[in-house]
């Protein structure tokens, strides 16, 4: 008798996703505890020996809530039980800036990225599921943001992967049930101070209920397209940078105007982001205000002085081409 159907469904998710991993890799399952992350770590505890992988788990505590240190110690001391050969903590501390979830999940990346280089690791499975997929959908679409943002999550993204991103979070519910694994229920999802939590537990029930079922699948499928028209509009945006990329030197740039000009909108402001972030604008900080105020200097030139850009970066356009470059422009 095979394994319970959830189960099996999670692991050839992670089956899937380890493929072309050279034997003998490192691979880490980023755990908290809850459904998700636990299906995912005790899927990997049995794919990877017979794929020939090292794996190991690793949790992060944020230092948010009281007792989180026993909860992520509890979480690495499940690593055995899972059939992974080892268990960390992942201890940080969360600042301030963007917001409590942007500056706790820049905390928990940055320690994930130094585990994965101490350990070696090929790659770091993340337990987001096709519900984090609509969420993050959902709230790309409240903030007006551009199609990278309505891509949602990508499977893969440098190091890290994403098996569960087609599969909902009732199997990994049920998987964890199959296997007898009791997950942890963190307080802050049902802290309704987050916004993700409001889209979680208000917004797209609302969705399913007033638009029918299948809302989280549709946002999910849409994601996808997403992702295929925004890759392909960055490559093209790639080549047209080089290509009216006139100079490039210690930080100041200077780009074709006549060029930008021959390409449509989406192309121009993907080229234009890129060069204010060459010239120095820190991109978490350059919005698409920003990219369009540059933008009017290429397409409703009327004389108009520099603007300014984060990171104190101006543009500025002069004799057909468009200069950026840290303040001042001589």
């Amino acid at each position: 008798m095979g394994p319970h159907p959830a189960v099996a469904d999670v692991r050839r998710a992670v089956r899937e996703a380890l493929a072309g991993l050279d034997g003998g890799s490192t691979v880490l399952a980023a755990c908290s505890g809850g459904a998700d992350s636990l299906a995912l770590a005790a899927a990997l505890g049995f794919v990877a020996p017979r794929a020939g992988l090292r794996a190991g788990l690793v949790t992060v505590d944020h230092q948010l809530q009281e007792g989180s240190d026993v909860r992520a110690r509890r979480v690495a001391e499940l690593a055995g039980e899972l059939g992974l050969e080892s268990g960390e903590v992942l201890t940080v501390t969360v600042g301030t800036a963007g917001g409590p979830e942007a500056a706790a999940r820049e905390a928990r990346y940055r320690a994930l990225g130094e585990a994965a280089e101490r350990a070696g690791a090929a790659a770091v499975l993340l337990g987001h599921t096709r519900d984090d997929q609509a969420e993050t959908v959902l709230l790309g679409l409240a903030r007006g943001s551009g199609p990278r943002s309505l891509a949602g999550m990508a499977p893969r993204s440098g190091l890290y992967r994403r098996p569960l991103l087609d599969l909902p979070r009732r199997v990994t519910v049920a998987a964890c049930a199959a296997l007898g694994l009791t997950p942890w229920d963190d307080p802050h999802n049902d802290d309704p101070r987050y916004t993700r939590v409001r889209v979680r537990s208000r917004v797209l029930p609302v969705l399913e209920k007033e638009l029918g079922p299948g809302v989280a699948e549709a946002l999910a499928r849409t994601a996808g397209l997403a992702r295929d028209d925004a890759d392909a509009l960055d490559e093209w945006a790639d080549t047209v940078y080089h290509d009216c990329a006139l100079s490039d030197i210690s930080g100041r740039l200077t780009l074709s105007v006549e060029a930008l000009e021959r390409v449509p909108a989406a192309v121009r402001r993907r080229v234009l982001r890129r060069a204010a972030i060459a010239a120095g604008a820190p991109s978490g900080a350059l919005s698409a205000t920003h990219v369009h105020a540059v933008e009017r200097l290429v397409t409703s030139w009327r004389g108009q002085k520099a603007v300014d850009l984060p990171g104190r970066v101006s543009a500025v356009r002069r004799y057909g081409t468009l200069i950026l470059a840290i303040s001042p422009i001589p």
